[in-house]
Order: structure tokens, then sequence, then C-alpha cells
């Protein structure tokens, strides 16, 4: 228990819910809740579908007996939402190291969908399934050296803006036209048209903060309607790269002074905040957010994030969001 007298299928769940919504998974089977009890726990599960024969272990650690939401379905996930009166941190350490087909998030709290709010993104790995500045080299023929700088510098084993400057001095001389074959072949990240798209019905604002280029910023603010871009922009004469950047280098810093400036530019309250990222760079843009996300991230980033997704991509951000709007409502 808390899952093993419930029905095997999350799709059957609903049925056991009374009108308040409300169960509490104990050692005897599920018991119908008239009101939303205290709690200082969230955990959210989520899969493709959900197996719930994949939580043994985790009802083994839950040593509080939870309270569920009715279940859903966002873009194709199973969600399933359990409350936990006291807050658990080793229990969300615990869910973070797991190797399981399912991806979890255990928080304090969640942003509501229902009230304005902010979600910043890392560019390359993030909002796109590359890093450009690989792609960039790899057609200039410089493609292993920067690789393998960019790698360094995403695990936090070098100085970010020293580390940039010396990956696009190795593009000197590159043709310019080969930015536009990269935009050309700039792969989306998985739901990221799906979030952007809701959290603009929402009324919320969407803003990219890279390490990257404005170019393939750009790109995306004007395709996908982003409120803001802060990146890096390359010198470009006489359609060559001359292998420098202008102006200030976005580095962790900026990409975190940038959460609290659109913050305030926009009026978003502290607790509706997201940040999503992958690499070290992202770490404080992270710490920054009310709800900071690890995305398919680097070891150091996965360990350090308050929430790391592995499995699924960027339709678990709506998740945890469309949770966090599903448990205020409960609230009144």
């Amino acid at each position: 228990m808390p899952f093993s007298t419930l029905p095997a299928r999350l799709a059957d769940w609903p049925a056991l819910f009374p009108a308040s919504g409300l169960l509490r998974l104990g050692a005897q089977g599920a018991e119908p809740l008239a009101s939303l009890p205290e709690h200082t726990g969230i955990l959210v599960l989520m899969g493709r579908p959900l197996a719930l024969s994949e939580l043994a272990p985790l009802a083994a650690r839950l040593d509080q007996a939870p309270v569920a939401l009715p279940p859903f379905n966002v873009a194709g996930v199973e969600v399933l939402v359990l409350l936990t009166s006291s807050f658990d941190e080793a229990l969300g350490e615990w869910l973070k190291a797991q190797t399981w087909s399912l991806d979890a998030a255990y928080v304090r709290a969640l942003p509501d969908l229902a009230e304005p709010g902010l979600l910043l993104m890392d560019m390359d790995s993030t909002a796109i399934q590359i890093e450009c500045i690989d792609e960039i080299a790899r057609l200039a023929g410089v493609g292993e050296q920067v690789a393998a700088v960019t790698a360094a510098a995403m695990q936090g084993k070098l100085e970010f803006c020293d580390s940039l400057r010396n990956r696009v001095a190795l593009l000197k001389d590159a043709d310019a036209a080969i930015l536009e074959q990269v935009v050309d072949l700039m792969p989306l990240m998985p739901g990221l048209e799906t979030l952007v798209a809701r959290l603009k019905q929402a009324g919320w604002k969407v803003a990219i903060a890279s390490g990257g280029f404005t170019r393939f910023a750009g790109h995306l603010q004007q395709t996908l309607g982003l409120d803001h871009i802060e990146a890096n922009n390359l010198v470009v004469r006489d359609g060559r790269l001359t292998g420098e950047v202008d102006g200030r280098i976005v580095d962790g810093k900026v990409k975190a002074q940038t959460l609290l400036d659109l913050k305030a530019r926009y009026g978003i309250a502290d607790h509706q905040t997201v940040a999503i990222g992958d690499g070290a760079n992202d770490l404080p843009m992270l710490a920054n957010a009310a709800l900071g996300l690890a995305l398919h991230a680097k070891p150091i980033v996965r360990q350090q994030a308050q929430v790391a997704i592995a499995r699924l991509d960027l339709e678990a951000a709506l998740c945890l969001l469309e949770a966090g709007s599903r448990l205020a409502a409960l609230r009144g």
C-alpha cells in the first residue's frame, strides 16, 4: 500500500473518488475525505502511461498515508497528484535518483495557471533539441573541438564566459550562411509548442535566457510569440563570423537576473515563476524560480535542481502547472 489495493489501471481510479475529489490512501485501502487536509508536500507522478506496477518502491517509502487527487491526462501523459502531511526532503532526493519509466516531482508548492505567471527557459537542449554552437561548429569543420568544450561547460567543469569565447573563436572566418542552415534544421523540444500555447492562453509571460545566440532565440520568439529573449550576439563582418561575441555574455548570473527583471517588469508574484534548463549555467536561474525544472539535465544540475525530468519532455512542465491549478481549485 498505498497502491496495492487500488485498480491496476489509473484510468479506473476516477470512479473511486467522492464529490470532494479527495481520497486518503491508507493501509486498509482508500478512504474518502470531505475536505482538503493540511499538507506541506506535493508529489506529482507522470508517465506515458503511468505504470502503477512500478510504484512499489515508492509505496514502501511513504510512511504517511498520502491524499490523492483524481488522476488526469495532459498531452497524452497520465498524472497522479499525492499530498503528504509533512515534507520529506530525503524522499525528494530519492525520487531524483530513480531510473524507472515515469517522472516524479516532489515540492512544497506549485504555481497556478489561473494566476499571471512567468516561464523562463534555456534554449539549447531545453527549448530545442540541439546545442546550436555545436551545429555551427560541425558545419564549419571544427565540430569535435567545440563539442568537447560545450560538454565540459554544461557539466560545470569550465567557467562559462571563457568557454564560450574560446568556442566562438574557433568559428572565425566561417561563412555566416551556416547560421541559416542551423535555423532551418533546428528541432524543437517535444512539448514546446503545446506548453507555450497553453501558457499564452492562460495569460502567462514566456521568455528565453540563453547562453546561445540571438539568431536562433529570435527565430523562436517570432514563431512562438515569446515575450522576451536574452541571448548572445555573434559578430558577422563581410558575410563571415569574426570569432567574437558582441556585448555582455549571457551566463548563469545574467540568466538569474533576467528572471528577476522580467518578474518585476510584468508584475509577477514570486510563487508564480518557473524556470527550465539543463546545464550548470542554468542553476542560478532555477534556484531563483519558485519552480525550477532540470530537463534531461547534466548530473550536477539534476542533483541540485528542485525537480528533475528525465523521461518526459516539456509537457512535464504543463503537467505540473495543471496539477497546481487543480490543487488551487480544491483550496477554493
